[in-house]
């Protein structure tokens, strides 16, 4: 049965949504079995329900190293270890790397999971992990996406009816994220359709206003919403045929939604980055990772209730690339060390320190999650591998265990939960996994994780398979 729940925080799902979108379904399903109130509020509550406005993820596209970053070992043997030295962080007795001092100057701000794992080992399948909380049916694979995969956390986000603030209840930026040229699975609606994509936003740094051709000149007044409405629905009416209604509802969809950005002068400020001072953008960073968060932090502002930016929008673009920063992503084999040093970590301290810093001192981090995550780590082994470029020894693919952190929203100050073996390759406490970074999502945005949505047979399918994250709000 379909489970909504009522809830008291930004963004919710009130009885009334609940209700009608409850019978609606319901009605395809039991002919017009309504759902009590009862039922509507009954649902799991985890400890940080509703407690966030907004998610912010910052993925980090191809798999950062957790020995070279945030879980260094350096007492493990010479063939493990990281040749980057452990540096003091904030939070007595925990040690992030040296390229890291921004981060580490705030880790008393957020939370640090060493302990995820998986049994996922390619980027593609393991992004779709990430993006959905499941498995793909190819494991280890780079698959196309495909329109039985299950939706990403914005697309059920979505489908599910919010209050909100913002016309958009999910938007990609930097996105979508390439396996290494193509976009991978996970990202889209799926089994919910296009009409549930999220907006993606390619590139924040292309211009001042993040959306190609979107201006302040373009607001349109009531009459001509009205004229332009009335022409797409004459055109929609000339079209008959079965086969075209797919892409007819989605195309009023994207109208739809065009003519509601064109109308409001909010919601193109929220896109428009030049609004921030010169020493704001500076300190973000003047590139695509840079301006994609400090976008991300401008439509939390706005009281977008889901924002994932891809830190790097390839995987492995260097392979083309080589000489291209913007194209480096964090799937580095040969090339791990100096990747690391010259092109990634000092980029990702810089972002991600400012982004800290700057939602708390505006008041945001307290009604907004932070989750900062890849799609797996890198191995405890550091071997050259003949099927990568480069003469170096390198790292390759892990998921028996890796690091995220998490800010915000409740989430303790100061924290590290888990932990792995004395070569950093194992968990040895507090195992958690990609499914319950998704229930803690949307546990924070105060929806019950026993919630349920429809797939195209009219079968009901939870939201999520994982369990909250506890751990991330004890004191």
């Amino acid at each position: 049965m379909l489970s909504f729940t009522e809830q008291h925080s930004h963004p919710q799902i009130n009885r009334r949504q609940a209700m009608t979108l409850a019978s609606a379904s319901m009605l395809g399903l039991a002919g017009g079995v309504e759902m009590s109130a009862k039922a509507v509020e009954a649902g799991k509550r985890f400890a940080g329900f509703g407690k966030a406005k907004s998610v912010l993820t910052i993925f980090a596209h191809g798999g950062q190293s957790q020995i070279d970053m945030w879980d260094p070992k350096p007492n493990a043997p010479d063939h493990v270890r990281s040749i980057f030295r452990p540096i003091q962080t904030a939070l007595s007795g925990v040690h992030f790397t040296e390229d890291m001092p921004g981060i580490a100057s705030v880790a008393d701000r957020m939370t640090v999971i060493r302990s995820m794992a998986h049994a996922d080992l390619d980027h593609g399948s393991a992004a779709y992990l990430s993006f959905t909380g499941r498995y793909h049916s190819r494991l280890s694979s780079n698959p196309p996406p495909r329109p039985t995969d299950m939706p990403a956390i914005g697309s059920v986000l979505n489908y599910l009816p919010l209050d909100k603030e913002f016309p958009y209840s999910s938007i990609y930026v930097n996105g979508p994220a390439l396996v290494p040229l193509e976009p991978g699975p996970g990202q889209y609606g799926g089994l919910l359709g296009k009409q549930n994509d999220p907006l993606f936003v390619e590139n924040p740094a292309s211009g001042e206003i993040a959306i190609p051709g979107l201006s302040h000149k373009t607001v349109l007044k009531e009459q001509q919403m009205r004229e332009r409405l009335r022409l797409q629905e004459r055109l929609n009416l000339q079209s008959k045929l079965p086969a075209e209604a797919e892409s007819i509802r989605h195309t009023r969809r994207l109208y739809l939604e065009a003519v509601e950005m064109l109308s409001s002068p909010e919601v193109i400020s929220a896109f428009d980055l030049s609004q921030e001072s010169v020493k704001t953008r500076e300190a973000y960073g003047d590139y695509r990772s840079g301006q994609s968060c400090l976008l991300g932090r401008r439509l939390v502002e706005a009281g977008v209730p889901y924002v994932n930016v891809i830190f790097n929008h390839t995987n492995r673009g260097q392979d083309v690339a080589p000489k291209e920063i913007e194209e480096y992503g964090w799937d580095t084999h040969n090339d791990i060390f100096n990747a690391l040093h010259q092109y990634l970590v000092p980029r990702f301290d810089q972002t991600i320190s400012t982004l800290i810093k700057d939602l708390d001192d505006r008041g945001l981090l307290d009604t907004t999650l932070v989750v900062i995550m890849s799609e797996f780590g890198r191995a405890p082994l550091i071997a050259p591998e003949p099927n990568f470029p480069g003469n170096n020894a390198g790292r390759k693919h892990w998921a028996n265990a890796y690091s995220i952190a998490l800010a915000g929203a409740g989430v303790q100050r100061g924290a590290v939960i888990g932990a792995t073996d004395r070569l950093g390759g194992e968990v040895v406490a507090d195992r958690y996994a990609p499914w319950d970074v998704t229930a803690t999502i949307f546990n924070a945005l105060g929806i019950t994780v026993d919630t349920h949505y429809l797939d195209p047979v009219a079968r009901p399918l939870p939201i999520t398979t994982g369990t909250p994250i506890e751990a991330l709000y004890k004191s």
